[in-house]
């Protein structure tokens, strides 16, 4: 038998040129079914390419100087842009407030990817910057999705319910009770494609981190180990943020008479 390369596999420039192939299959097929995704896909392949590149050099500078400050400084940095492009996937709410995004961001990722990196890793020192960047990312990633589907899913849910919610009000009750089934919806809605990860994780998928481990020449068992704490991190992480944004963000869905306000409305004339 063939002996097995136990570490990692070098990519050589030519054939990281040679991965461009899959580009093509991808405009092809975009071409072919007309599909408008050409310029996209070009310039998302040319970002791609530079972003990584410079957050390459990026990473290595960061990774030997190893400042508290410094890396704080990049996670907030990362928060931002990640609420930031919160917003931007979730249209139909209209005035999406960002600082609202940013503060159920960076209170669920400090929380989650604290109580991570300093109880479960514990790396020596705590803020070893190349475990904390990294796990400080897959949180944001994925709660930012979280945060995204929550959002759109409880504005959706208020509008179609109008006349139950108005309904709710002239009974006497407060917003929160008015839109409480909504808002349970909404945080389902935010949850649920990670929930799903976790019930076909290892069966259906191997997921970035453990893959990227096995090919860098570590042990699959911990490799495994250090999977099953991503996953429970994220799935820990997209509930607190899904919580926070929506119990911050119903009361937009109100005015300061605790009625509906007018952009959530579409019936009788009124502007939706």
């Amino acid at each position: 038998m063939g002996q097995v390369d136990a570490g990692v596999i070098p990519i050589t420039d030519f054939q990281l040129a040679l991965s461009v192939i899959l580009v093509f299959i991808t405009g092809l097929i975009t071409a072919v079914l007309r599909l408008g995704l050409l310029k996209s896909l070009f310039w998302g392949t040319v970002r791609t390419f530079v972003q990584l590149t410079l957050i390459g050099y990026a990473l290595n500078f960061i990774f030997n100087f190893n400042n508290l400050a410094l890396i704080i400084t990049i996670v907030v940095f990362m928060c931002g842009v990640a609420s930031k492009t919160a917003v931007n996937q979730t249209l139909s709410v209209g005035k999406f407030p960002l600082v609202l995004g940013f503060v159920s961001l960076l209170a669920s990722t400090f929380l989650v990817g604290t109580i991570v990196v300093a109880l479960i890793i514990a790396p020596k020192p705590w803020y070893t910057a190349r475990i904390v960047i990294p796990i400080f990312g897959m949180i944001l990633g994925n709660s930012m999705n979280g945060i995204s589907l929550a959002m759109d899913r409880l504005v959706s849910e208020v509008r179609s319910r109008v006349a139950e919610v108005e309904s709710l009000l002239s009974f006497g009750a407060t917003p929160w009770e008015a839109v409480r089934d909504c808002a349970k919806v909404a945080l389902r809605a935010g949850m649920t494609p990670t929930i799903n990860s976790l019930m076909v994780v290892g069966l259906v998928s191997l997921p970035g981190m453990m893959t990227g481990q096995i090919l860098g020449g570590a042990d699959p068992q911990q490799a495994v180990r250090y999977q099953i704490v991503v996953m429970l991190m994220i799935t820990a992480a997209v509930a607190i943020g899904c919580l926070l944004l929506v119990m911050m963000y119903y009361k937009k869905v109100f005015t300061l008479d605790d009625a509906l306000a007018a952009s959530l409305l579409d019936t009788d004339g009124r502007k939706k």
